[in-house]
């Protein structure tokens, strides 16, 4: 049985949902990430009709985490009005990989309020990072 998700949070995701802009598949998906220092940014998918010019949820809050001045990702959750667990795509788990703090949880928020969670390095083995000196 998977633990549920913090209530809060849970309500949170659900009540981002209906601001996604999703015409063209009907999938709403919003997404919260969690810094270090315990501060959230929000996040909802943007679809175009100009494929695939469309922002997911996790970009977008990715964005206003950057936006925002912050550097490192600790925790995202993300869910959708689809049943059950929905999970990041490829080119965000690269963009969630790049800002990742080592263990960075990548936790799926299903409709019933299920958990399920991940680190970023199980959804995303062998992630491209470029190491600066």
């Amino acid at each position: 049985m998977t633990p549920p998700a913090d209530p809060a949070l849970a309500d949170a995701l659900a009540r981002l949902l209906p601001n996604a802009h999703a015409p063209y598949s009907g999938v709403h998906v919003s997404a919260i990430v969690e810094t270090a220092d315990g501060r959230r940014h929000e996040g909802v998918n943007v679809e175009n009709a100009a494929y695939p010019q469309g922002v997911c949820a996790e970009a977008s809050a990715i964005s206003d985490m950057v936006t925002k001045g912050g550097k490192r990702i600790r925790r995202i959750y993300v869910a959708s009005n689809l049943p059950g667990f929905i999970w990041p795509c490829g080119g965000c788990r690269q963009k969630i990989w790049e800002f990742a703090e080592p263990g960075c949880e990548v936790v799926s928020v299903a409709a019933d309020g299920a958990a399920e969670t991940h680190t970023i390095e199980e959804l995303l083995p062998l992630g491209f990072r470029l190491e600066r000196g």
